[in-house]
């Protein structure tokens, strides 16, 4: 079964309150965001594999540690979860970044993909996807479907604030999906809306309405 992991280190929550609050501008929510994304991103790589090798200090040989070469990708679903790869990047600069586009179907309430580009080497790479919000969980479950049918064979989830409606629907769907988030707040409101969430992610973000 997936994990959920819950960062509660106090740099991330202090920029959390200043994402939430309605006050902060765009240019501010911008940088606040990516700044986040930074720190959570130092946090899910903590796992990453790495090999000794012997290098010659200005004092003497040492063996020390350096990443094993694991490959790594980073997908925002869009345009949102744009806002967190750069953070992300900045950690891992060497990640290959795709894009995945939903939109959601006006009838049926259910997302539909419009577009995915992704790296050729999909079956090789450790896939995160970024999203800032995770509610209902049906643009996370879709872009979680785009990869695997695509031939992914390790995804992981990240995003700043989800709601536990969200957290059960991916793992009802995708079990073994470990899920990374700066905060799980209480509910969904009766539009689908984080209770007390941040409110909009994209239009804060972009400055759209």
């Amino acid at each position: 079964m997936g994990k959920v992991y819950v960062f509660d280190h106090p740099l991330i929550q202090h920029k959390l309150t200043y994402i939430r609050d309605k006050n902060t501008g765009t240019k501010e929510f911008r940088e606040l965001v990516d700044e986040v994304a930074t720190l959570m991103a130092f946090e899910i790589t903590r796992e990453l594999p790495t090999e000794e090798i012997e290098i010659k200090t200005p004092v003497t040989t040492a063996k020390t540690q350096v990443l094993s070469g694991k490959k790594m990708a980073i997908v925002p679903i869009l345009r949102a979860g744009i806002g967190m790869v750069e953070g992300v990047l900045k950690l891992i600069p060497a990640a290959k970044v795709g894009h995945i586009g939903l939109y959601r179907d006006p009838e049926t309430l259910k997302p539909i993909e419009y577009y995915a580009k992704l790296p050729a080497d999909v079956e090789e790479r450790d896939f995160i996807i970024v999203d800032p919000m995770l509610a209902t969980g049906g643009s996370a479950i879709e872009a979680i479907n785009s990869l695997k049918k695509r031939g992914a064979k390790s995804i992981k989830f990240m995003c700043l604030i989800a709601a536990p409606e969200g957290v059960k629907a991916i793992h009802d769907e995708h079990p073994e999906i470990d899920i990374y988030i700066a905060a799980l707040d209480e509910k969904l409101d009766d539009h689908g809306y984080i209770v007390p969430g941040l409110g909009d992610a994209g239009d804060r973000l972009f400055g759209t309405k």
